[in-house]
């Protein structure tokens, strides 16, 4: 399979990838979309044309949403509309999000009352949400069926179904009463009755619960899926480990993107399809914004110049002093922001996680005061000082503000997302160049105090 992606990969050629329809039928669709997704649309649907309907589906939905909504517009809506039918039910209602309201007004006519009911109520509900992100692609039983009686609704029902290891059992409105797997449908004899095999104890999502919840529901409880429910407590859908991934991936994706200033656009897109313009935009924000409030940094050097033009030495460290602060508030922030996307800490251990946090800067403030001690006493012994001070004093100085520095730093790391999440807004926007910039105030405030109190600048 390996090779045979290679050779096509290499050489794109359309009478090439006609061959290999045959072997492409029997690849896993990611791997068939892999192939597919750098071919132009008009070659691309005579490609799929000769593929199933279902494989169409399935290989379409492993296409960025980008390429999908390009397809969308070089076919015809009755075209279009027998792919989309068989696309899974959650690729297809976010495809359906990002068309344009004239658009899915276009789409609809052509698709059948079923699909059409479903792409619209899975629509309607928020992306960040559970309902955003779920299927409705599962198989259903009634607790008073045998089980013989169940597998054959099951067989019935699968070739239509995403997933069917779980099988949820409900009552005559619908209401989730419990689930049951296929290894109980197996191994339990035919006229057993489903409720004899049910789990009683099972989790679940609401509709509008928040997608990183759920996400993170399926990984503490190792589940293949989670079934969705109304406030009235109806199964309304799945949301799958597949998807689970997926959500975990965006969300670290958007952290770190807010992590390091970047504004968060309102569509997600890859690299190369967002325009220059649009990378600008996501990034002038913080950095212009950061830069201003910079000028603090000047004020206080400015402040400062007479004692830099009487030692010299000091403004060789600087930066020394600053970036060993910003590294130590951005491991900090980092660490608590993960924290607390993971739920192992809350804002009620405040106190306790700046605490530990203090103690771990005290630690790593000893040794880089020793190095810096170190490194002053290494690169300037050759340097010209004024004859009433001396190197080893200047070193200390020098060392006992970086480790304050790194003190500070490190507690302002930690502090500032709790006190964002404190305030109800995302720890993550506790951004690295924020940090970097207050730290390197504070910091410019420590290096020219401790030097005044050593030397009476």
């Amino acid at each position: 399979m390996n090779t045979l992606h290679k050779t096509i990969e290499g050489g794109k050629r359309i009478d090439q990838l006609m061959e290999m329809v045959p072997v492409m039928r029997k690849m896993p669709v990611v791997e068939v979309g892999e192939i597919l997704q750098d071919i132009d649309e008009t070659n691309l649907f005579n490609v799929l044309d000769r593929f199933s309907l279902e494989q169409q589906g399935l290989v379409f939905s492993e296409f960025p949403i980008a390429k999908q909504l390009r397809l969308f517009k070089s076919v015809s809506q009755k075209r279009f509309a027998q792919i989309f039918e068989h696309m899974p039910s959650d690729y297809r209602a976010d495809l359906f999000q990002h068309l344009t309201q004239k658009e899915q007004a276009a789409l609809l006519p052509f698709l059948p009352k079923r699909v059409r009911e479903d792409v619209i109520t899975l629509s309607a509900y928020p992306p960040e949400t559970a309902g955003g992100i779920m299927s409705t692609d599962f198989a259903t039983v009634q607790r008073d069926m045998t089980c013989a009686e169940a597998i054959d609704k099951v067989r019935s029902d699968a070739p239509s179904k995403k997933t069917i290891y779980y099988i949820y059992v409900v009552d005559d409105n619908q209401q989730l009463q419990g689930f049951i797997t296929l290894k109980d449908l197996i191994l339990a004899e035919p006229p057993t009755k489903v409720e004899q095999v049910l789990h009683h104890d099972f989790a679940f999502a609401y509709v509008d619960e928040d997608r990183e919840q759920v996400a993170q529901k399926i990984e503490k409880y190792d589940l293949v899926a989670i079934p969705v429910l109304n406030r009235t407590n109806q199964l309304v859908g799945i949301v799958t480990h597949d998807e689970a991934i997926d959500v975990i991936r965006a969300e670290h994706s958007e952290d770190m993107q807010k992590f390091m200033g970047i504004v968060q656009a309102s569509e997600e897109f890859d690299y190369i399809a967002t325009s220059t313009f649009k990378h600008f935009k996501k990034r002038v924000v913080w950095v212009v914004s950061l830069a201003a409030i910079g000028i603090i940094s000047g004020v206080i050097i400015h402040n400062y110049e007479n004692a830099l033009e009487k030692l010299l030495i000091l403004a060789l460290y600087m930066p020394m002093v600053a970036d060993t602060g910003g590294n130590a508030g951005s491991q900090a922030a980092t660490v608590v922001i993960r924290a607390l996307a993971l739920g192992q800490i809350t804002l009620g251990k405040w106190f306790s996680i700046l605490w530990k946090e203090a103690r771990i800067a005290f630690m790593l403030a000893i040794c880089l005061g020793l190095v810096a001690y170190a490194k002053v006493l290494f690169l300037s012994w050759e340097t010209e000082i004024p004859t009433e001070y001396s190197l080893a004093m200047i070193a200390l100085m020098i060392s006992l503000a970086l480790s304050l520095q790194v003190i500070t730093a490190t507690i302002i790391g930690a502090g500032l997302p709790l006190l964002v999440k404190r305030f109800g807004g995302d720890p993550a926007v506790a951004a690295s160049p924020a940090i970097t910039t207050v730290v390197d105030i504070t910091g410019l405030l420590i290096y020219f105090g401790v030097a005044t109190l050593f030397f009476s600048l």
